[in-house]
């Protein structure tokens, strides 16, 4: 069984290898990839994998994984950040949706158990596919990523509760209530246990375990802290999904999170490889052939239903209708839980025979269709912001108040009000420059009005929007949101409004500029290559290069679309020689300009140890570097002094060198 278990792994992994690459030459997602791949090696494809349960358990392991890993990058904090998607946002697409699957199953003549069952296996999205597609677009802390994120949350706990209900439908459960009452007195304890776990117990462990150095043992820690979690809720009868993600929200907490998150990356990403490629499995291509209208139908009548209930949800949550759409789309596959709760059903002959298998090919379907569904949304949700359409609907059924009107011109206007958001705004207060600021988040808009920011709540893809912010009269315009096809939307609308302003657009990716600078945007700031600038500006500050040099050098590549970066033969000789290495003290380095009273003179003469109480280390001439200099050496404009001194007095001598008077 060993050697059978891993000639299926190879097969798996060697038929996955060959198929993702031709998806990849083909721009085809790669989970269309693993669900073929599994199609193909299945039961009822060539049939070459014969350990059928063990590639069952390894994806499984795949889906702890991955919710484990979510747990560690949504932090307690981030969940009740998002609360209102959660709570209200997930209640609301999964009850809607259970009710229309209801009424359309008891419409097609099913019982009212087996009806009550399809609306649980239908109202299940893909966490697992949705969420890899969005990261893979940067677009979870957008909008629309963060609503679409808390309904998925809020479907990957409503399981639990339609697990236990499950054997109800079929009546075979004898003494649920008491058993039903114990479950929740199980599950109060298992949070009681994760609050105690986050605050006392994980991080004074983990603290332990990093003092030993050991990457092993930390490893090994971190791995049996997730599934020590997972198979602790699946005693108390709970799903090993939300055990996994209670444990990554249990490390997400502690400071070790990044570290446990690197750690664990690649074997999440080898095992929910099992997990695509199992649900493939699950398709029998011969049922396909035979019912090719039936299944078809049922995959599309999933797609738009679900889509058209999520968006409404979103509605309903009071997100204009552009990101209502785009949440919709994002939620019209069946999800991977639904797999798990329909061999429950199985179990207890809810779904069985032909209906089994046509539930398994249209959602295999539409997890299939996802990733196409997904790349097409932003232009399903501008065409859908096009029609003839209430505005009140077009912008939010439940806005933020409106910030109050005031005739501007000449200010600064800012899309977005997240981290980049804030500190632009930051700058512009203390400069004393008039500003406005639109935002879609309504809380965020609410809870910055209360503390007097000129905010306003608003879809800037809308012209309208920017109009009522008075883009028209603005000087400058700065987007910093994070979704992309927005980003462009918006820089597209902005400079059609007002062809003077000066745009900047913040972009986390590289490919964005081109698109965004052939949008009319003056300035694209690339998040990727900012980090480097800072980076390396500190680095060269540690290395003694004079301040104005480094200036010249961030200018220089921003200047030519950081085109430097990629090519070091742009670099300024006066940094690529340079060789100084001096050891770790608080030292500066100064240069000498056209004017200063130091040049001309010689360092005896400048007597800066006597005067001013600092010491000359070393002086850069051209390329030359003369350490412990003579005291008779004349100094002349452009030469670099590395003195050593109190930060006060090294500021006197910085204002001789640039040729400032004392007390100027």
């Amino acid at each position: 069984m060993q050697i059978s278990l891993l000639n299926d792994i190879l097969i798996i992994f060697g038929l996955s290898v060959l198929i993702l690459f031709a998806c990849n030459r083909l721009r085809v997602p790669a989970v269309v990839g693993f669900l073929f791949t599994g199609i193909l090696v299945g039961p009822y494809g060539l049939g070459l994998i014969k350990a059928l349960h063990e590639v069952e358990i390894l994806a499984e392991i795949g889906v702890v994984l991955l919710l484990f890993t979510i747990g560690i990058e949504f932090s307690f904090q981030k969940m009740l950040q998002i609360k209102r998607p959660v709570l209200l946002g997930g209640a609301l697409q999964v009850g809607l949706t259970c009710l229309a699957a209801f009424l359309v199953a008891r419409r097609l003549g099913q019982p009212v158990g087996e009806a009550v069952f399809l609306g649980f296996l239908f109202a299940l999205s893909s966490t697992a596919i949705v969420l890899r597609l969005i990261q893979e677009r940067a677009e979870v802390d957008s909008p629309h990523g963060s609503t679409t994120l808390g309904i998925l949350i809020f479907q990957d706990v409503a399981i639990v509760p339609m697990i236990l209900v499950t054997p109800l439908l079929a009546g075979t459960a004898g003494g649920s209530g008491g058993a039903a009452l114990l479950l929740v007195a199980k599950g109060l304890g298992i949070v009681a246990l994760v609050i105690v776990s986050t605050k006392w117990v994980v991080p004074r462990v983990l603290y332990q375990v990093a003092r030993t150095g050991s990457q092993e043992l930390f490893l090994l820690s971190v791995i049996a802290i997730c599934l020590s979690v997972a198979l602790l809720t699946a005693a108390a009868g709970l799903s090993l999904a939300l055990g996994a993600f209670l444990a990554g929200l249990i490390i997400s907490e502690s400071e070790y999170s990044h570290r446990a998150l690197g750690n664990i990356l690649p074997f999440r990403d080898a095992f929910t490889t099992f997990f695509f490629v199992s649900i493939g499995m699950l398709l029998d291509v011969g049922f396909l052939l035979r019912e090719p209208a039936a299944v078809t139908l049922l995959a599309l009548g999933i797609l738009v239903l679900k889509s058209a209930i999520a968006a409404l949800a979103a509605l309903l949550l009071g997100l204009p209708l552009r990101t209502s759409v785009l949440v919709g789309l994002a939620l019209g596959q069946v999800g991977e839980f639904s797999f798990i709760l329909s061999r429950t059903g199985v179990e207890h002959g809810l779904v069985t025979g032909d209906l089994y298998q046509l539930f398994l090919a249209g959602a295999v379907l539409t997890m299939a269709a996802t990733p196409f569904v997904i790349a097409l949304a932003p232009k399903v949700a501008d065409a859908a912001v096009r029609l003839p359409l209430p505005r009140r609907l077009k912008t939010g059924l439940n806005p933020a108040p409106a910030a109050a009107d005031e005739a501007r011109r000449d200010h600064l206007v800012i899309i977005g009000f997240g981290v980049s958001g804030r500190n632009v705004a930051r700058a512009a207060a203390v400069a004393g420059i008039p500003y406005a600021v639109i935002e879609l988040n309504p809380d965020t808009v609410r809870t910055e009005q209360a503390r007097g920011e000129p905010i306003r709540y608003g879809d800037a893809t809308q012209e309208t929007v920017l109009e009522h912010a008075n883009v028209p009269e603005a000087r400058v315009v700065v987007v910093a949101i994070n979704d992309p096809t927005a980003t462009r939307r918006v820089t597209e609308a902005v400079r059609r409004l007002n062809p003077k302003a000066y745009l900047i657009v913040r972009t986390q990716y590289l490919q964005e500029m081109g698109h965004l600078y052939d949008l009319g945007a003056d300035e694209v700031i690339p998040q990727e290559f900012e980090t480097s600038v800072e980076i390396f500006t500190r680095v060269l500050t540690k290395y003694l290069v004079p301040r104005d040099e480094i200036e010249r050098l961030v200018t220089a590549v921003r200047a030519d679309g950081y085109e430097m970066l990629r090519s070091l033969s742009g670099l300024p000789p006066s940094v690529t020689d340079l060789k100084l290495q001096l050891p770790h003290i608080e030292i500066v380095a100064l240069k000498v300009a056209e004017g200063s009273a130091l040049a001309g003179a010689s360092l005896a003469q400048a007597e800066l140890r006597k005067t001013h109480g600092v010491t000359v280390l070393a002086l850069r001439r051209g390329t030359e570097i003369e350490v412990n200099p003579p005291a008779d050496m004349e100094l002349r404009p452009g030469d670099v002094l590395f003195v050593l001194g109190p930060p006060e007095r090294i500021a006197d001598v910085a204002g001789l060198c640039r040729g400032e008077r004392p007390g100027s």
